[in-house]
């Protein structure tokens, strides 16, 4: 989630990079830095920790300059947010100079083959790998170096890349992560996306995996990995400022629904063995054996983070065979709560520093328990005061109804039932296999589910006047209709409520009428008997409902004929193991809120009354 910035023409290349950097701070913000050649082919490095700002000031107390450089800000995957390890990286000599957005799987490997060739690290950082590599393939040309760096590589990566020996050169080169490259006059420009240098020139075309840019002062030349030319159609962009922030989406929810395919990828990435499925977390000092010895979870959190732990219930109690409970940070450390030194205590918070999670995690701590955070901003007040960090990797979330943080939420708390499972010897090889491979579809299956868009224009058109709905699901579907109808509520200001679909008898049957809008999960796992059970009770809460008069708009497995023939509407959603459906089946539920909303006219990406972190209690 790093954000790439570089530029080579005449202009003073270091207001142009800062500027862009400033334009893709929500990429990464924990570091950054910049690396600049002058006329005599001095190239000169500034980096800072911390937000931008702290780089901006380090060069204005120690200036630089030069027609041609990179810059950087980082998003922390491999190595503490130092200054140490912030970007750009260099090989031995100093000669080689990179900046990297992604992860580096094998870098491990290489970087003990390098050693062993006499180089010498002194970072914690995956990328400082691939400046090695280009230097040991370097003999004077350095696109042909890049070239047989990146073969080597197994991972995801956008890099910019210059050297001192071989000046006037830019290389660019693309494998997974977005890399844009803007055609000026007479210069030429390559970022991580569009906004960061969209006041500079408007001609642009986006590398596809496997290209590699040279940029140098006469043009931009494209070849794959193996030196065959190439072309790239260039565009035209004719975004404002602001519609540019929002990549062309009408709001920041629409564009951040969107991200979700991607963002879940990314917080996949490097933490699963396809081969063998298992799990690898991020460094933390709660230790293997502490997971095999805990005999309790527990798992607090606020708001949509809240519904995420709920599902994750499902999860780890069904994966790990441990119990869990789930508790609203509003109320845990209010209740005296049982917690003791074998209990693991899940913090689950987008922003962390949502103020009700953070106190309840210093009551678990001070009850003797190890802390667990599941964040997305590395650094935050609950990532620094848990034993351990599990971070999602959504980027910055700016409509205030969460979409892809909650996805990514999701995905972290199956990777955490995943690890646990196996410190418990509660999965064999083959079974972990099998969930890891499915894991790693599901950001391809999400991408189904978000290219049948159309269907929402017309169902909105009969539900948008509605001033109730009900949202009911069974077993780890219920969380999803809980955040099915949070998010209807947040930006619609239609009343919605959540159920378990087999209380239905037990009041809210009372409700129902010719008025009321009922969205069901009636989704199931083909071929696991226990979710075909919750599936034909589901069906019958569907036929309590039309026979009291209420539209039903259900969820269901794609070739699911029995659900169409009891439900006034149908959205389908690709198969997947039951635990997995909530990934997929919360997609749907997040489109019929958001064009709802907007049919209403309300404002989506900022709904009244609410805000997106809450700090105070």
């Amino acid at each position: 989630m790093c954000g790439i910035v570089g530029y080579i023409g005449s202009r003073k290349a270091v207001p142009i990079i800062l500027d862009g950097l400033r334009r893709l701070e929500y990429r990464g913000y924990d570091s950054a830095g910049l690396a600049v050649l002058d006329g005599d082919s001095t190239l000169v490095v500034r980096r800072a920790s911390g937000k931008l700002r702290n780089l901006e000031e380090a060069i204005r107390m120690n200036p630089v300059d030069g027609v041609y450089g990179i810059g950087h800000t980082r998003w922390a995957t491999h190595g503490r947010p130092t200054e140490e390890n912030a970007h750009p990286h260099r090989d031995c000599k100093g000669d080689i100079v990179v900046v990297h957005n992604g992860i580096i799987e094998n870098y491990l490997t290489l970087k003990q083959e390098l050693q062993a060739e006499g180089h010498q690290f002194v970072t914690e950082t995956d990328t400082e790998v691939i400046a090695h590599l280009i230097e040991k393939h370097f003999r004077g040309n350095l696109e042909e170096a890049v070239r047989a760096a990146v073969r080597a590589l197994t991972g995801v990566f956008a890099l910019a890349i210059i050297c001192r020996s071989d000046p006037n050169k830019i290389v660019a080169v693309r494998s997974g992560p977005p890399a844009v490259i803007g055609l000026g006059d007479g210069e030429y420009f390559v970022a991580s996306d569009v906004p960061a240098v969209l006041s500079h020139t408007r001609d642009m075309f986006f590398l596809a995996d496997g290209d590699m840019a040279l940029l140098t002062p006469e043009g931009v030349h494209l070849t794959d990995f193996y030196g065959k030319a190439i072309n790239r159609q260039v565009s035209h962009i004719l975004w404002d400022p602001i519609m540019a922030e929002k990549g062309g989406y009408k709001h920041f929810m629409l564009k951040e629904i969107y991200e979700q395919p991607r963002s879940v990828r990314d917080t996949l990435v490097g933490r699963i063995g396809q081969e063998t499925g298992q799990i690898f977390l991020d460094e933390m000092s709660i230790t293997p054996q502490n997971f095999q010895e805990f005999r309790q979870v527990r798992m607090v959190a606020c708001g949509t983070s809240w519904h995420a732990a709920l599902a994750g219930k499902f999860m780890l109690e069904k994966l790990a065979r441990i119990p869990v409970e789930v508790d609203y940070g509003s109320e845990f450390r209010y209740r005296d709560p049982i917690v003791t030194p074998d209990t693991l205590t899940v913090v689950i918070s987008q922003s962390g520093e949502t103020a009700d999670t953070l106190a309840a995690q210093r009551e678990a701590k001070a009850k003797g328990s190890k802390t667990l955070a599941i964040c997305n901003v590395l650094g935050s007040m609950i990532t620094r005061e848990a034993s351990g960090t599990l971070m999602t990797h959504a980027g910055p979330e700016i409509g205030v109804a969460s979409t892809k943080a909650f996805t990514c939420q999701l995905a972290a708390l199956f990777i955490l039932a995943m690890y646990l499972a196996q410190c418990r010897k509660q999965l064999d090889r083959e079974t972990s296999k099998c969930l890891a491979q499915e894991l790693l579809k599901i950001p391809g299956k999400m991408e189904t589910v978000l290219s049948n868009h159309n269907i929402y224009h017309e169902l909105v058109k009969r539900l948008f006047r509605a001033t109730n709905f009900l949202f009911l699901g069974r077993g780890v579907h219920f969380p999803i209709a809980l955040e099915g109808a949070l998010k209807l509520k947040e930006i619609s200001y239609i009343h919605a409520e959540g159920y378990p679909a087999g209380e239905m008898k037990h009041g809210p049957n009372a409700l129902i009428d010719e008025n009321l809008p009922v969205v069901v999960l009636a989704t199931q796992e083909p071929g696991n008997p226990s979710s075909r059970i919750l599936y034909e009770k589901t069906l019958s809460n569907i036929q309590e409902v039309k026979a009291r008069g209420g539209q039903v708009v259900a969820l269901a497995i794609e070739g699911d004929e029995e659900v169409s023939k009891m439900a006034d509407d149908v959205v389908y959603i690709p198969p997947t193991y039951e635990l997995l459906l909530p990934l997929l089946e919360v997609i749907p539920l997040q489109l019929l809120a958001y064009y709802i909303a907007v049919r209403r006219g309300c404002d989506v990406d900022q709904p009244r009354n609410l805000a997106k972190s809450v700090t105070v209690e």
